[in-house]
């Protein structure tokens, strides 16, 4: 069987705003993962688009699409497409999972949720001629999850192509999330087995990696178990994680930066507390942020603070508060979204109720434009406010002001570097992705990120020490 697997562009991706180097970072390791569950003979090819021109001349048996929000439109004219050259079209992913009515007008195949049963399922149900129109997930586990199909993927195209994933979803349920509503039905989160996920880690080579888990710190025990199998591993990784984990799991922390631990995304989400009420951002609730950000800083891990405004209690202040705070604070890099009232969320349905969605042009659904009515705010000085603290963040005089919060002349160059080569770069940038050379600039990544991570005398909480025998050989669930 021919089987074409797409990843098509964002719609952002393609405006007048397009940051290359945002979307040439990750693999479309969803794909490549589902990709494994194909037989040996089966022919299997993947494009994404974000840094691949799409061919359509082809005459594949089966075609998979992943829809996001804002490739909704993009994802459908090539579904169309491939449905009347004879292809079977399958679409998954989370706008499948929040619209599937929408979806299944294109699609002769639709997946709801994560595909670990269902895609199996649909693959045996093909051969035997009884693949249903809808599958939804509802069994969660990764305990049979094959090695990904990396030989897929084109690793010279991605700053970052050893992205991974050891988990799936988030302990946390927040009104705005849109992923909520793609892991309903079933464990809203689930992790692999520790030495699974070792073994993965074993398998990429380099020294650099990108943990992309909605929350890698979800389960500490799962945590804890992995860091100790990293240990000596002479790895350099990012990943995300909350304020709540930083300043509650000290000694996972810790252990997390003896690992290779540099950079840790962080849901701030807001700095006004009576926003994190109203959104059931409760692991935010009464957590010192300063402390969270301090903490990270003594162990030598750089933030990256994400900021949404246009929550209700913001008002026209917010914009520039929040940025304020964050330069104060020597937040290395920031990441600022416009709320947005995703489909078949709670915040969604509460907008929907009270008649403040302005449209359901999903294009616009991309964090970067406003799609409701804000309570305090106009919809203009929404948008404005946003690009603006986007442009205040990172001047050369909030960087360079920034990094005078470090102790030392190499965290201040370090933070200068960082922070300066995502945003003031862009032109080099684009060279390097256009002529196909952005690998090359990983090098410097690993360079910037190493000289962090040092555990200052006196602060560990106990020696990181394991073997890999030692490691829990099942998976490690969260506690109630």
């Amino acid at each position: 069987m021919r089987v074409k697997m797409i990843l098509p562009a964002l719609t952002e991706a393609t405006s007048p705003f397009f940051r290359p180097i945002k979307y040439s970072l990750f693999p479309p390791l969803g794909l490549a993962t589902l990709a494994a569950y194909l037989d040996d003979d089966d022919e299997v090819t993947i494009c994404d688009e974000h840094v691949e021109r799409l061919v359509l001349d082809d005459e594949p048996d089966l075609v998979v699409i992943q829809v996001y929000i804002t490739s909704a439109r993009r994802s459908y004219q090539i579904a169309d497409h491939y449905r009347r050259r004879g292809a079977r079209v399958a679409l998954g992913g989370l706008h499948v999972t929040s619209l599937p009515d929408e979806a299944a007008e294109h699609a002769d195949h639709i997946f709801m949720g994560p595909g670990e049963d269902t895609w199996p399922q649909f693959l045996d149900d093909l051969k035997h001629g009884t693949a249903l129109r809808r599958y939804a997930s509802r069994e969660r586990s990764l305990a049979a999850l094959p090695p990904i199909r990396r030989d897929l993927i084109k690793r010279h195209l991605y700053l970052v192509p050893n992205s991974i994933v050891v988990s799936r979803g988030c302990p946390h349920v927040c009104d705005f999330c849109y992923k909520v509503a793609f892991f309903q039905g079933g464990k809203q989160f689930y992790t692999m087995e520790v030495d699974r996920a070792l073994a993965e880690i074993d398998r990429l080579p380099g020294r650099h990696l990108y943990f992309l888990d909605d929350h890698l710190f979800g389960n500490p025990r799962f945590a804890e178990a992995l860091f100790d199998g990293m240990a000596g591993m002479g790895r350099l990784w990012q990943a995300a994680g909350t304020v709540k984990a930083v300043l509650e799991q000290p000694v996972v922390m810790e252990k997390a930066v003896r690992a290779g631990l540099r950079s840790l995304f962080v849901g701030f989400e807001t700095v006004n507390s009576a926003n994190l009420q109203e959104q059931r951002k409760y692991q935010n609730i009464g957590r010192d942020y300063s402390a969270a950000i301090s903490r990270l800083h003594d162990l030598g891990v750089m933030v990256n603070g994400s900021f949404v405004f246009g929550m209700d209690h913001d008002g026209p202040d917010v914009f520039e508060r929040t940025v304020e705070w964050a330069v104060e604070q020597g937040v290395e890099t920031a990441t600022y979204h416009i709320l947005t009232p995703y489909p078949d969320t709670a915040l969604y349905r509460r907008m929907d109720a009270e008649d403040r969605m302005l449209h359901h042009d999903w294009d616009l659904f991309d964090t970067r434009h406003v799609v409701f009515k804000p309570q305090l705010l106009t919809a203009s000085e929404l948008e404005a406010g946003y690009w603006r603290a986007y442009r205040d963040f990172y001047r050369w005089g909030s960087i360079w002001q920034g990094a005078s919060s470090k102790r030392g002349l190499r965290p201040r160059l370090r933070h200068m570097a960082y922070a300066g080569g995502w945003k003031k770069f862009e032109p080099l940038w684009d060279l390097l992705i256009r002529s196909k050379q952005v690998l090359h600039a990983l090098p410097l990544l690993e360079t910037i990120l190493s000289g962090f991570g040092a555990v200052r005398p006196g602060q560990a909480a106990r020696p990181a020490i394991a073997t890999r025998q030692a490691l829990p050989s099942t998976p490690v669930h969260p506690g109630p």
